[in-house]
């Protein structure tokens, strides 16, 4: 008993590490120094930017997320600001591509290696769009005692539009249509799919990942019901053809999404027949319920996995 009580007070522990890691100060030791931006276009006047990989503590395959970035005669779109300490070299990135203004940035969801940079571009003259939930986030981070430390709890980089659960709002410039479409709570409370119309690409953040388990991060209000939501709202809003692209991890394709959404149905109905016997977490953890799924996972299985386990666990087990 006392073994798993220190199990469960290690895990707990962790949880709220992560909570503040994710959208705070980077507490890994990583030197951004190292860190390149790597730039892949996609289609015509569709690029996305990387971080080099094995740089980042918390992405190995990458450092922070990606980029996505529409150029063209009318100037340019970003999707995510990546981390503010390489906001200069991803801004070079981005000049490489196209000299025209940074007119719009819009954000996947509140983590800072998707947001901590946007201050930096607002003053590049980037009018920032999000979620609604996105913005009251950081609002609320903004409050705390370490604010001043906390580049994404910096008001020049808040959301200046937001919206809701509503039809997604539409940019049309560089002769494409860009449709930025609300989730609900998956990854987080305030998740956006980006859908290029013609080109046929889509950005999707963090709530798909084939690096890692699945990240419920239910402190910044994720939840499973949204996660199944959400890769259901994806695959409509996908073909055979369209190119995906999340946050962390490889390219996929809209069938890539159906083998997925299974196992995060499959793991999520066996934590709660474990929650119905009664079970605590840490026997729900110690009974390896991704185990099947290991194999075909790249990267993190047992801490991503462990902290799948635990969010689902502690969703289910009250009730939401």
């Amino acid at each position: 008993m006392k073994s798993n009580l220190m199990k469960f007070a290690s895990l707990l522990s962790a949880a709220v590490a992560v909570a503040a890691f994710s959208v705070g100060t980077h507490a890994q030791v990583m030197d951004f120094g190292k860190v390149e931006i790597i730039t892949e276009q996609l289609k015509p006047g569709v690029y996305m930017l990387s971080g080099s990989a094995g740089i980042d503590p918390s992405h190995i395959d990458a450092a922070g997320g990606r980029i996505g970035v529409l150029a063209g005669p009318d100037g340019v779109l970003m999707i995510d600001s990546q981390y503010v300490q390489i906001a200069d070299k991803v801004l070079a990135a981005v000049r490489k591509i196209n000299n025209g203004p940074i007119r719009y940035l819009v954000n996947t969801h509140i983590h800072r290696d998707h947001t901590a940079g946007n201050a930096f571009f607002a003053k590049q003259g980037a009018v920032i769009f999000a979620r609604e939930e996105l913005r009251q986030s950081m609002v609320a981070l903004s409050k705390l005692p370490n604010a001043k430390d906390n580049p994404v709890a910096n008001p020049a980089g808040f959301p200046i539009v937001t919206y809701g659960m509503g039809d997604p709002v539409r940019i049309h410039m560089n002769d494409e249509v860009v449709h930025f479409i609300p989730i609900r709570a998956a990854h987080t409370g305030g998740d956006t799919n980006i859908k290029f119309e013609k080109a046929n690409v889509l950005f999707i953040g963090d709530f798909y990942r084939n690096y890692g388990f699945p990240f419920i991060d239910i402190n910044q209000g994720g939840s499973l019901k949204g996660m199944i939501e959400g890769l259901d709202a994806t695959m409509k809003s996908a073909d055979a053809n369209t190119i995906i692209v999340p946050g962390h991890g490889t390219l996929i394709k809209r069938d890539d999404i159906i083998p997925y959404r299974d196992m995060v149905i499959a793991v999520g109905e066996k934590v709660k027949q474990l929650i119905a016997q009664g079970k605590t977490l840490p026997e729900v953890l110690a009974a390896k319920l991704t185990a099947p799924y290991d194999a075909k996972v790249a990267g993190g299985v047992d801490s991503s996995a462990d902290r799948f386990i635990t969010a689902m666990y502690q969703e289910l087990k009250g009730g939401r």
